[in-house]
């Protein structure tokens, strides 16, 4: 049973955060789009509890609730195709590690993943300043190496 309401309590978590962010974006969201902020970065050590996609918006692409000793915290990944293409998928139970920035959008805090470790191996999905790998030249910038 209380694993029942554990699940249910995640997913209206979920769609919480997904009404919140769907809500926080304006008509001149694409202007504010840079919300990484390397002095924000933080690190979280903890097990996946949910794995969920965002197919709209700017905050769109693969996120993780992480439970830490702590915290329960929502984890910005990137685009699925992306994480899978470097050879990384995620399932409830993993041991991970997060560093990010942490953002506020409407009243909900998460955190935008910068890498992510899981068993030994870590997946870079933005540089220090927060331009994600997968932007390329499409968005003006350079890879980070």
């Amino acid at each position: 049973m209380r694993t029942r309401v554990m699940g249910v309590s995640l997913a209206v978590g979920a769609l919480m955060l997904s009404a919140a962010l769907a809500l926080a974006q304006g008509p001149h969201a694409r202007k504010n789009m840079r919300m990484y902020d390397p002095a924000s970065e933080t690190t979280l050590k903890g097990t996946v509890e949910a794995v969920t996609q965002q197919a709209r918006g700017p905050m769109m692409g693969m996120h993780l609730t992480i439970k830490t000793a702590e915290e329960t915290r929502e984890v910005m990944l990137g685009p699925a195709q992306f994480i899978t293409s470097k050879g990384f998928a995620f399932a409830k139970g993993d041991a991970i590690e997060v560093t990010g920035s942490r953002i506020t959008m409407g009243a909900i805090e998460f955190v935008i993943a910068r890498e992510v470790v899981k068993d030994g191996k870590t997946l870079t999905l933005r540089n220090k300043t927060g331009t994600p790998q997968w932007a390329g030249a499409r968005m003006g910038r350079k890879r980070a190496k």
